[in-house]
C-alpha cells in the first residue's frame, strides 16, 4: 500500500511558476513509476507527466511539453512537478499517482489556479 500526499498548489498569475510535491509513504517508492494528472472543471481527467522507476525516462502531455518538468527523489520518497510559464488553462486539481503496471494509487490532489 502506498499513500500519496500532494502539496504546493495555489494561486499564481499567468506566466508564473509553481512546484508541486508528492510525498509517498512506504519503503518501496523506488519500485513504482510515478505520474501527475489533472482535472479541470467540466473536463475529463488528463495525463500530465510521468517518470520511470529509475528516473531515466519521462513523458509529457503535448500541452505541457517545454513548460513542465517531472522529477523524483527516491531517497526522499518524493516526486515533483515544476510548472513554468503557467497559463489559465492549466487551472485544475493536480493528482499524483503511483503504479507498477497501472496507476494503482492516487493522492487527493492539490488545486492550482492560474489567473489571467
Amino acid at each position: 500500500q502506498v499513500q500519496l500526499v500532494e502539496s504546493g498548489g495555489g494561486l499564481v498569475q499567468a506566466g508564473g511558476s509553481l512546484r508541486l510535491s508528492c510525498a509517498a509513504s512506504g519503503r518501496t517508492f523506488g519500485n513504482y513509476f510515478m505520474g501527475w494528472f489533472r482535472l479541470a472543471p467540466g473536463k475529463e481527467r488528463e495525463f500530465v507527466a510521468q517518470i520511470s522507476r529509475n528516473d531515466i525516462s519521462t513523458d509529457y502531455a503535448d500541452s505541457v511539453k517545454g513548460r513542465f518538468t517531472i522529477s523524483r527523489d527516491n531517497a526522499e520518497n518524493t516526486v515533483y512537478l515544476q510548472m513554468n510559464s503557467l497559463k489559465p488553462e492549466d487551472t485544475a486539481v493536480y493528482y499524483c499517482a503511483a503504479g507498477s503496471s497501472t496507476y494503482d494509487y492516487w493522492g487527493k490532489g492539490t488545486l492550482v489556479t492560474v489567473s489571467s
